[in-house]
């Protein structure tokens, strides 16, 4: 391996400062779990390295209606903070199931955003939280749903000269109820076949706000507007999860991938949103 230059940036100002100046030629290092397997693997060149674990930005903390986690805060700082667990449990549940210990401790949720993956735990389940990222950059800032932050494999609405300084999670409310669910080919340290992310409120028996997120079926991680549109608003009934399981199975693109084909994916995938929303019925 070879690299050019390397600089420790003391705060966001300066790491955006450093990327101003070598934009695509600049790499961000936080914990490495990505960067370093793809340059150890020969798959990118390290021009110039700007490392941000000394820019303050790992921290959690909640205002009334969002949880505010600092972009190097890692994935073992997640799953054990109280906060986080009261008031978003289905991300400190995805994180738990990144890797291995090791990964977790180093791995940061900023990371896991920008390296965009279509199977990242923390991308899928933030999906199904509605979440947003805030970019900075000399200019100022500027914040991004996660919706559209998504482009493909590896690619995201980040501008060369923007760093990922946060993540926005909207606190829902006691009426929440939540799955993940993380299917691959053995226990430990597994990339997901596909996963699933679930977020809805149900008001009375009636769903609300309902999020259908899943990974490894697209290029990105995969939103399922139309079967989270099919149940909004109405209560549960074995014809209605069965219409908004098929809905989300017939939305997967026809992908098939080194784990599992296409096929797989969406019978995998109507047998999970039907066995979740049918737990809530009952």
């Amino acid at each position: 391996m070879t690299m050019g230059e390397f600089y420790s940036a003391s705060d966001t100002q300066e790491a955006c400062t450093l990327l101003s100046r070598y934009r695509e030629k600049a790499s961000v290092l936080a914990g490495g779990t990505d960067l370093m397997v793809a340059v150890n693997q020969r798959r990118m060149p390290l021009e110039t390295v700007v490392f941000i674990g000394r820019t303050g930005l790992g921290y959690i903390e909640c205002e009334q209606d969002a949880l505010r986690i600092g972009a190097t805060t890692t994935h073992t700082e997640i799953a054990r903070s109280p906060i986080v667990r009261e008031k978003a449990p289905l991300l400190a549940e995805a994180v738990r199931s990144i890797g291995s210990p090791a990964i977790r401790n180093m791995g940061t949720i900023g990371g896991n955003v920008a390296n965009a993956s279509p199977g990242a735990d923390g991308s899928v389940s933030l999906l199904a939280l509605g979440a947003r990222v805030k970019l900075a950059s000399v200019s100022g800032e500027r914040i991004v749903d996660l919706d559209s932050f998504f482009v493909d494999i590896g690619k995201t609405r980040l501008e060369p000269d923007e760093l990922l300084t946060e993540v926005i999670v909207p606190v829902r409310g006691e009426a929440t109820r939540w799955t993940w669910h993380k299917l691959g080919q053995r226990k430990a340290s597994v990339c997901a076949v596909i996963s699933l992310a679930m977020a809805l409120e149900l008001e009375g028996g009636t769903c609300r706000r309902v999020r259908i997120a899943l990974g490894t079926v697209a290029p990105t991680p995969f939103l399922a507007r139309k079967a989270g549109e099919r149940l909004e608003g109405k209560a549960l009934n074995p014809a209605l999860i069965e219409e908004a399981a098929r809905a989300a199975s017939e939305a997967l693109p026809e992908r098939d991938g080194l784990r599992a084909s296409a096929w797989y994916r969406r019978r995998i995938c109507e047998v999970l949103i039907r066995r979740f929303l049918a737990g809530l019925a009952e």
